[in-house]
């Protein structure tokens, strides 16, 4: 797909079919992940994918945001493989986590997949639920699966701020 009809085609989907995703899928989502960039190439993402019942199952103990998707990807970042900023020790594995998020989540729509980014979770359940190690930081949900015929984007989404309200040259007002 052209990238200015993705990104403006793309929405939050909310409600999907009751299918899970085939693994050849789910490896072309993760490709993309896999190929976005990373502070100094550390690739502290970890990805834990949920595409059975059971595991589907277990993450809405996690999350009421789940809509009922077929389909998961926990985003995760390692803190300790981490590119940290000399100046202030901010570490970027949190953002390279968003941006393996956001390659994956445009990747999903372009082969017909719905997506829906969700941060509301409980990050200690998830930890508990899927054994996440302590050095690991949960940072974005990913729920996915077929689009249902009914799918379409809230009414939210096509509303945007003023790109003057957002976007300075030179200087902050």
């Amino acid at each position: 797909m052209e990238f200015e009809k993705l990104i403006s085609e793309r929405y939050s989907v909310r409600s999907f079919k009751n299918e899970h995703l085939p693994q050849e899928v789910i490896d072309k989502i993760l490709e993309a992940g896999h190929k976005a960039p990373t502070g100094c190439n550390y690739q502290p993402q970890r990805i834990l994918v949920l595409n059975t019942d059971e595991s589907v199952s277990r993450l809405k103990n996690c999350t009421r945001c789940h809509f009922d998707a077929p389909t998961a990807m926990l985003v995760c970042h390692n803190k300790n493989e981490s590119w940290k900023r000399p100046y202030d020790g901010a570490l970027s594995s949190e953002v390279d986590a968003a941006i393996v998020s956001t390659h994956m989540m445009l990747a999903a729509h372009n082969i017909g997949v719905g997506c829906c980014w969700v941060m509301h979770f409980n990050p200690s359940a998830m930890r508990e639920t899927f054994n996440i190690p302590e050095e690991i930081d949960p940072t974005a949900l990913l729920v996915m699966g077929y689009p249902s015929e009914n799918a379409k984007p809230l009414d939210l989404h096509y509303k945007t701020r003023p790109i003057e309200e957002t976007v300075f040259y030179g200087n902050f007002r």
